[in-house]
């Protein structure tokens, strides 16, 4: 059975989605990234066949993840972090971030579909993300060596995540590149991508320019 990670942190304003302030207030951005976490928990809830897991940091987990696995994530830099849920876990493993609430059901429900094949699909499958990172890492044998030490949240971050990848001589799949919510102007690109999704609603209930509810 493949692990679906979820990586997420509790939304408390001002440690999350800062570099949405300004224009938004941190209780805005706060907000936003809540909206983000809650529909990336519904699409994973509606993939079929996989063991949930919350890698998390925070107190309380966000509703809907109850009959998850919950982790707490590890001390150090995010490649540590990262690497060290890949350790932990055995089975094949994909990990996603909260900062893409349009992915589908559909796409993660094709990662673990080509894990369940015959021919065991490929070692390893990528979702890049515009920013030049990733929004999702898939391994078939997990091992947090293929990740740790890769220089995170740089616009250069993928490509060394995709060569560390393709160094270890894995096969890799790649997935559709999302955009990760980080600055407004992406935020407002995500929600007119997925205008049903509770973080296209949070967005509309805020003035971008003035931080201040619509």
């Amino acid at each position: 059975m493949t692990a679906l990670v979820l990586i997420a942190k509790e939304p408390v304003p001002g440690r999350v989605k800062t570099r949405l302030h300004p224009p938004l207030t941190l209780d805005d951005a706060a907000d936003l990234a809540a909206a983000s976490i809650a529909d990336t928990v519904e699409v994973v809830n509606a993939v079929p066949g996989v063991r949930r897991v919350l890698l998390f940091d925070g107190v309380l987990a966000p509703a809907g993840t109850g009959s998850w696995r919950r982790v707490d994530q590890a001390d150090g830099g995010l490649d540590e972090r990262l690497a060290a849920v890949f350790d932990l876990l055995d089975e094949p493993t994909l990990l996603i971030g909260m900062d893409t609430p349009q992915v589908s059901a559909s796409q993660l429900t094709a990662v673990v579909d080509a894990w369940g094949s015959p021919d065991g699909g490929a070692g390893a499958c990528f979702g890049p993300a515009s920013d030049g990172g990733f929004w999702a890492l898939g391994l078939r044998e997990p091992d947090g060596d293929l990740l740790r030490g890769v220089p995170m949240s740089r616009d250069d971050t993928g490509a060394h995540q995709l060569r560390r990848l393709h160094d270890a001589g894995l096969r890799v799949d790649l997935l559709e590149t999302l955009t990760d919510v980080d600055t407004i102007d992406a935020a407002r690109e995500v929600a007119g991508a997925a205008p049903g999704t509770a973080f296209a609603a949070a967005l509309a209930r805020i003035d971008p320019m003035v931080g201040s509810r619509s």
